[in-house]
């Protein structure tokens, strides 16, 4: 994908051009809609349309409040915390392994509902440092304690486990939202310093293979 570094010398990675390219067919639609009209008032409405709607480049991601794992993420009338990653060459063992593109990246959470409803808890996603995303993964078979793909909570209930994906070893943000989606949040998950090496047979000694890569657990 472009980027609008690629047009008119402007470098904000956050900005690809496509959807420079859809603000640009807005923007030439409502001009000629303004410009064919008698009422002027339309033409200055159009333009407010404009600016509104060319905020599509301006992500809400930019403005998210950034936690560190063990904080309490609260968007919404969610409240979020992030206990532990790790990383993972492959999930299970034998003819029936799992073996990813990248690397299985598990990430241990919470999520409470402080509403009086029940509410729906949003998939996660990772951010990388250029502002690429990884979703989360819909398969969960075989994931330690997997949190689930379609999550919902009711009033003062919570819903914890594992979410996974299929990454490369990197330092990301993960992005939680509120129950509508709207409202988001990062949490800084630093790379673990081992977790680029290589994939290698576990030793004879049954101690968990060297690329089993896990962060430490925050207390409670």
């Amino acid at each position: 994908m472009k980027w609008r570094g690629d047009i008119g010398g402007n470098s904000d990675p956050a900005y690809p051009v496509s959807c420079g390219l859809t603000a640009f067919v807005r923007a030439r639609t409502i001009v000629a809609a303004c410009m064919s009209s008698p009422n002027r008032l339309y033409l200055l409405l159009g333009l407010g349309a404009l600016l509104f709607l060319n905020s599509c480049g301006e992500s809400q991601d930019n403005t998210a409040k950034i936690y560190q794992i063990g904080s309490r993420v609260e968007v919404g009338h969610l409240i979020y915390t992030v206990f532990e990653t790790e990383w993972l060459p492959q999930i299970g063992a034998g003819d029936t392994a799992r073996v990813p593109k990248n690397r299985f990246f598990l990430i241990r959470l919470t999520a409470v509902n402080s509403g009086s409803e029940e509410l729906d808890v949003p998939n996660v996603s990772l951010v990388d440092d250029h502002g690429e995303t990884a979703e989360e993964l819909q398969d969960g078979e075989q994931v330690p304690q997997w949190i689930g793909f379609v999550r919902r909570a009711k009033p003062a209930d919570s819903v914890s486990g594992n979410v996974v994906f299929d990454a490369a070893p990197k330092h990301y943000r993960l992005r939680v939202t509120d129950e509508n989606g709207e409202k988001a949040a990062m949490v800084d998950i630093p790379l673990n310093f081992n977790a680029d090496m290589p994939p290698a047979a576990p030793p004879s000694s049954g101690v968990g293979s060297p690329t089993d890569f896990k962060s430490s657990p925050v207390k409670k």
